[in-house]
């Protein structure tokens, strides 16, 4: 297993500077400058090819940033005649350095066909608890010093967004809007329909947003349309099912479940499977005018099983009509129903919104709708106000109705199995033990186990038995079991229960959440765990998952246990050995290796250090900040040529070829291959011996980790004993010199 997986199986939330920028209870200040007083139309002149304007500066919450891009966005909620549309701010769109908490995109949108002005960011709120989406909050913005109104803010699914949440940012990468916009009378969309094998056929219906991508759709969309029983090869289905599930409770229908089959991302993660992300929720809880695309529509009464047979819709079509997809898409469903709805949680959120930004709506000089609508609009249609035609439902309005109707719908009255309890054999499972994960059910005809032992794979479902010989019980007692490996650092899992009309997961929320057993995993020792290799100028050798080419350090596991490195530290400073700190859960598996970004990017999700490396030489700490584990010493560092161990866990350090993640290059650019001393035992305790080898003759000299050279001598017989009782424990460097090369190499005292 690759080591650059590893530590994200901690990342089950988003980190904490996402919340900062996008914490609900926060209204941002945004203020845009012009030197030019035509701004808007230059603004609406830059709108119809999409491009940017620059403006003299934004302030964000007080931070400045000069000469940065701004631009009219959206599609219906733009409009020429407007004194309020939506922005796209791009902060490095001059100056590639500028950022705000690390975002460089800011996108605001402006409140249209929203009476209530929290539709957006409500809707975020509860999605985020289903699958992985934007953070969303408000801003109030001003320009030249005029407050233009209060706007809707929400994170920007970039190759960031990706990063975080899907553990790379190189994958092919599309929006799911056509080109041009959609619309009455569109003749493409991003509806997932199979044209034929050319891609050309399909550009015109989707955004390509990385460098690649196209062969890798088509297939995709091959295989949704004409070879579905291996469509979990090609897309995250649950995170669809769940998608489609939310549209229809939510009635979001400018959306893949409305008319133009819109306002999705698909991203390829490292599954190699599309996973997709919902976009755009303005116009959720029925605000969206344009309908389902096939038949009439009615808010309140949206089917659950509406476009189940359209033959625009391949991707509901598809999931609706396989019996097992449908079971869990209605699962879902009630989920959805029952935590957000009928618990009146939407109600608690949407209040708590109301009251964050009451002042800010009423001081809004170029709000869509009155004071006195936005008062009245949890529970009173409005006229729309602003083209589309129709009215604009009240929240509370609409989702009690919905409620009342979607809990008498046959297909939601449908007894599903109930799971009275799950287990494992093993409360605390030892990484690449065995055990058996157990779940007891009733009113079942099937059970299966979801499972992964790292976070960012996808889960094998595998089929649970009741057979009294998968640590079960007897057989037929309604207790299912099956055995599985903890072969990686984490073992995460669910239970799926199903019959022949429904479906229920546990926990509910699955796969979005998840049940977990905590593994025992034990600290390392001194010697368990070393520096294996250090990049402190790279360019090409190896990219982080956000495509950057930071440096970075290697860690070696010497021994065929996992180590859990949680506590410990790395650092550049001999004066501060707690600079950085692995984080909670940081594991490193049996004889691999593990890598650390040394960037100083620790906003960015993964393990990033808060130092760089300097290529003109340092060294590195690694310790629990008392007792030093390791530590290596560098000079001047060649771009892409690493300072690495020869062999792995090894005493040499030698210039080499770079070998991220594997096994150390000990043939290339060893500058030490005259030198054929021997040390041992590494680690020692009392004593040490250095054999010279056939050529005898050899100086050598130890020097503590603060740079004193504690003791020096020459070497002429076949073994020389270097007694250390009353040594501190710790690390040691042993400089060598023989055959008129020199090389020194790392030691340690228990």
């Amino acid at each position: 297993m690759k080591s650059t997986l590893i530590y994200f199986s901690l990342l089950l939330s988003f980190n904490s500077i996402s919340q900062n920028f996008y914490d609900r209870s926060v209204i941002q200040n945004i203020e845009l400058f012009f030197s030019f007083s035509n701004w808007d139309a230059q603004l609406d002149a830059a709108a119809t090819t999409e491009s940017y304007i620059v403006a003299d500066s934004v302030r964000i919450n007080g931070v400045s940033f000069d000469s940065v891009g701004v631009k009219y966005k959206g599609n219906s909620t733009y409009n020429p005649t407007n004194n309020k549309n939506p922005f796209h701010i791009k902060l490095d769109y001059i100056k590639g350095s500028q950022d705000y908490l690390g975002y460089v995109d800011i996108k605001l949108q402006n409140g249209y066909r929203d009476p209530s002005m929290i539709r957006e960011v409500l809707s975020y709120a509860i999605l985020e608890q289903y699958m992985d989406c934007p953070k969303a909050n408000f801003a109030n913005v001003y320009i030249n010093g005029g407050l233009r109104g209060l706007y809707s803010n929400a994170e920007d699914i970039s190759d960031d967004f990706n990063a975080a949440h899907f553990y790379s940012s190189d994958g092919s990468f599309f929006k799911c809007n056509p080109v041009g916009g959609a619309g009455p009378g569109s003749t493409i969309s991003p509806d997932l329909n199979y044209i034929n094998s050319d891609t050309a056929s399909y550009v015109q219906g989707y955004e390509l947003k990385s460098t690649y991508g196209w062969s890798d759709l088509v297939d995709m969309i091959t295989v949704l349309n004409n070879n579905f029983t291996q469509i979990e090869t090609k897309l995250d289905i649950d995170r669809a099912i769940w998608m489609l599930a939310y549209n229809n409770v939510l009635v979001n229908l400018d959306s893949y479940n409305g008319a133009f089959r819109q306002n999705y991302y698909l991203y390829r993660d490292i599954n190699d499977r599309f996973v997709t992300t919902v976009w755009d929720l303005n116009m959720s809880f029925g605000g969206f005018p344009g309908g389902t695309g096939s038949g009439t529509t009615v808010s309140t009464t949206l089917d659950p099983m509406s476009n189940s047979t359209s033959s625009i819709h391949p991707l509901i079509k598809k999931i609706l009509g396989d019996p097992m997809y449908k079971r869990m898409y209605m699962a879902h469903l009630r989920t959805i129903v029952q935590e957000i709805f009928i618990s009146g949680d939407y109600l608690t959120s949407a209040n708590s919104l109301r009251t964050t930004i009451n002042s800010s709506v009423q001081a809004d000089p170029y709000k869509f709708y009155t004071f006195a609508q936005f008062t009245n609009s949890l529970t009173t249609s409005v006229a729309s106000g602003g083209g589309g035609g129709g009215s604009i439902p009240g929240i509370q309005a609409l989702m009690a109705a919905r409620i009342s109707y979607l809990t008498t719908n046959a297909n939601y009255l449908l007894v599903a199995p109930v799971i009275t309890a799950y287990a494992s054999s093993v409360l605390s499972p030892t990484i690449n033990s065995t055990f058996y994960i157990t779940a007891t059910c009733s009113n079942e005809t099937e059970v299966y186990l979801g499972y992964r032992t790292s976070h960012p794979l996808k889960f094998n479902r595998v089929l649970m038995f009741d057979d009294g010989a998968h640590g079960d019980g007897i057989s037929g007692d309604h207790v299912y079991g099956y055995q599985v490996s903890a072969d990686g650092p984490v073992f995460e899992y669910y239970i799926y229960a199903d019959n022949n009309v429904a479906g229920l997961f546990s926990p509910q929320r699955a796969e979005h959440e998840f049940h977990s057993l905590a593994l025992s995993v034990p600290i390392p020792q001194v010697g368990n765990v070393l520096i294996n290799e250090i990049m402190a100028s790279n360019s090409t050798t190896a990219f982080d998952n956000y495509d950057e080419s930071d440096d970075w350090i290697e860690l070696y596991n010497t021994t065929s246990s996992a180590f859990d490195l949680s506590g410990l530290y790395l650092s550049d400073n001999a004066t501060n050995y707690m600079k950085w700190s692995f984080p909670a859960g940081s594991i490193i598996l049996p004889n691999d290796y593990l890598i650390i970004w040394a960037d100083d990017d620790t906003n960015q999700v993964g393990l990033h250090t808060n130092f760089k490396l300097g290529s003109t030489g340092e060294s590195i700490y690694f310790s629990n900040g008392l007792t030093m584990y390791d530590a290596v010493g560098f000079s001047f560092q060649t771009t892409d040529i690493s300072y690495a161990r020869c062999p792995d866990g090894g005493l040499v350090f030698a210039t080499a070829a770079p070998t991220f993640d594997a096994s150390n290059n000990c043939f290339v650019g060893i500058n030490e291959q005259g030198v054929a001393a021997n040390v041992y035992p590494v680690p020692f305790q009392d004593y040490f011996i250095i054999e010279p080898g056939l050529d005898l003759e050899m100086v050598f000299s130890v020097i503590d980790i603060q740079g004193r050279t504690i003791l020096s001598d020459n070497v002429f017989s076949n073994t020389y004993t270097v007694n250390t009782p009353d040594w501190k424990s710790g690390l040691y460097f042993l400089s060598i010199e023989q055959n008129g090369i020199q090389t020194t190499r790392s030691i340690v005292k228990r």
